[in-house]
C-alpha cells in the first residue's frame, strides 16, 4: 500500500456494480486503513430487529429511563454478534478508543454504552453490530475495479437521520448525480 493511499477517515461509496446484495448502495466509515487491510462500519443500512434500547436492554445496562429509539446498524458481515460505536471526538473514552482524524472515534466497549443510557456519553454517536474488512490490498483492488469511489468523511452525513439518502448524500458531496450511475438508466 502506498503511504499517500491511507484511507481511514473516508467515506467508501458502493457502485451499483459492487456485486454483492449486502454492500449495496452502501457508504462505509473507514475507522482504519494499513497495510494489514482495512476495517470499516456501514453507517446507512440500520438492522431491522434490534434498537438501542433492545441492546441496552439485552447487555442489562440501565439508564435514566431514556427512551433513545436510536437505530443499530448493520457494520458489515465480519462478527457480526461485536457491537461498535462510531461516534464525535468529544467523547473521552478509555485508552481503547480509536480516534480517527479530527472528526471521528470508535469504541468497542461496554463503557461507552453505559455512559450514552446515563447521558454522558458523545454528542453524535452510530452503534453497529458487525464491520466491514479486508485483508492486506483487498481495498486497493476494488478500488481499482471501481467497486467503490472515496470521499472525505463528513459528519453530517455519518450521523444523519435519513439513513436511506446517506448514499446520495455522498455521491453529491463528489458531484456525482446518482441517476447516472444506474444500470437501469432513463431511455431517450
Amino acid at each position: 500500500m502506498d503511504k499517500d493511499m491511507d484511507l481511514s477517515g473516508k467515506l467508501l461509496i458502493a457502485m451499483p456494480s459492487i456485486g454483492d446484495d449486502r454492500f449495496d448502495k452502501s457508504v462505509v466509515f473507514l475507522c482504519a486503513h494499513s497495510e494489514e487491510g482495512a476495517m470499516g462500519i456501514i453507517v446507512n443500512k440500520p438492522a431491522d430487529d434490534v434498537n438501542l434500547d433492545d441492546l441496552l436492554d439485552h447487555l442489562d445496562i440501565d439508564g435514566t429511563d431514556l427512551t433513545l429509539g436510536q437505530s443499530v446498524f448493520f457494520g458489515g458481515p465480519v462478527e457480526g454478534s461485536r457491537g461498535f460505536i462510531l461516534h464525535s471526538e468529544d467523547y473521552v473514552g478509555n485508552d481503547t478508543t480509536l480516534h480517527v482524524g479530527d472528526l471521528f472515534s470508535m469504541t468497542a466497549t461496554r463503557d461507552i454504552l453505559e455512559d450514552i443510557a446515563q447521558g454522558t456519553g458523545p454528542k453524535k454517536a452510530l452503534a453497529a453490530l458487525g464491520y466491514t474488512g479486508w485483508a492486506a490490498g483487498q481495498l486497493e483492488g476494488e478500488l481499482q475495479q471501481n467497486a467503490w469511489l472515496t470521499v472525505d468523511a463528513d459528519s453530517a452525513i455519518v450521523f444523519s437521520p435519513d439513513h436511506a439518502g446517506k448514499w446520495t448524500a455522498a455521491l453529491s458531496k463528489l458531484g456525482v448525480d446518482p441517476i447516472l450511475l444506474s444500470p437501469e438508466g432513463g431511455h431517450a
